[in-house]
């Protein structure tokens, strides 16, 4: 009696071995948390192509890009290594790979490692040393000095550090410059301006998560309606801080309409989130404001490249 190709028993380990390799990969690609990290690296990409009149440098855009990148990644997997027991506990993080026991703190911390180091030999070895030093101080902001301590030591952690989240640009421009000049601090301050009002959306959401977990974030600590405010007079700074690029000429006004616009829409929100009765707002809020900060760099992007392509 012949076996069919399709009942082949010796087939079936194979594809359960690939199956779990499949897993195993999808587990340490969230911890990198790779939709953040490719807001981080648009954003740097921004500040990339705002360094220079031109077209980029392919060495030290593609390294730059690799580079901070991988640094985000690993810099992301200390943070699940870190908060694994509160992510255990918190309803938006309980399914995550450590939790969920997908992966060991071992494997996590080597990945973390591992990708870190290969960050940094990028960087000096194919960029430059000034992007390497920056992104390396940035990653221990992250990964460290906020997820470390800051996290739980105090209600202006966001604010904080929003730092570390907000150099992303900086690092670009340093990249293909080599300088971090006061264009490339702009960039820096519309990204650090916008961390809270879009983080404090999603706290009001998982505030109850927070409370569990004695992490001490704005609305656990000062109440829903405080935080309302903050989101409310952070996003009226942010609107008047991303139109200074067109009146320092940085961008023109193909940037300013977009800013306007997508100011307007931003702060629409930020009033609507006031309303107590509105339990949906501060989740919607939080994904605008992702739309929005893609919004304004694309829109910084576009502006740039318009006179070299009709030139």
């Amino acid at each position: 009696m012949t076996t069919q190709p399709g009942n082949d028993p010796s087939v079936l380990p194979n594809s359960v071995a690939l199956s779990a390799d499949t897993a195993k990969l999808r587990d340490y690609l969230e911890l990198t948390k790779p939709k953040v990290v490719l807001l981080l690296v648009f954003t740097a990409i921004a500040g990339m192509v705002l360094s220079v009149p031109g077209m980029l440098p392919l060495q030290e855009t593609v390294f730059g890009i690799l580079g901070i990148g991988l640094a985000a990644a690993s810099a992301a997997a200390i943070n699940h290594v870190v908060d694994q027991r509160a992510d255990a506990q918190m309803h938006r993080t309980r399914n995550r790979p450590l939790p969920k026991g997908n992966l060991s703190t071992t494997e996590c911390l080597w990945f973390a490692c591992g990708i870190g180091v290969l960050a940094m030999l990028l960087l000096v070895l194919f960029v430059n040393t000034l992007t390497a030093v920056l992104t390396f101080l940035s990653l221990i902001g992250y990964a460290c000095i906020y997820t470390m301590y800051l996290k739980r030591a105090t209600p202006q952690n966001i604010v904080i550090g929003g730092v570390a989240g907000a150099m992303p640009p900086v690092l670009g421009w340093a990249a293909i410059t080599g300088q971090v000049t006061a264009e490339s601090l702009l960039l820096f301050l519309i990204v650090f301006i916008w961390t809270p009002p879009h983080f404090w959306a999603l706290a009001i959401h998982r505030k109850d998560d927070y409370a569990k977990v004695n992490i001490p974030m704005l609305p656990v600590t000062h109440g829903n309606k405080y935080t309302r405010l903050q989101i409310l007079l952070y996003t009226i700074l942010l609107v008047l801080v991303t139109v200074v690029p067109y009146l320092i000429h940085m961008s023109g006004l193909v940037y300013l309409v977009a800013a306007v616009v997508f100011g307007g829409w931003f702060m629409l929100h930020a009033i609507r989130i006031q309303n107590p009765q509105n339990k949906r707002q501060p989740m919607r809020m939080f994904v605008v404001s992702i739309q929005y900060l893609m919004g304004i760099f694309a829109a910084l992007l576009i502006d740039h490249y318009i006179p070299v392509f009709f030139s």
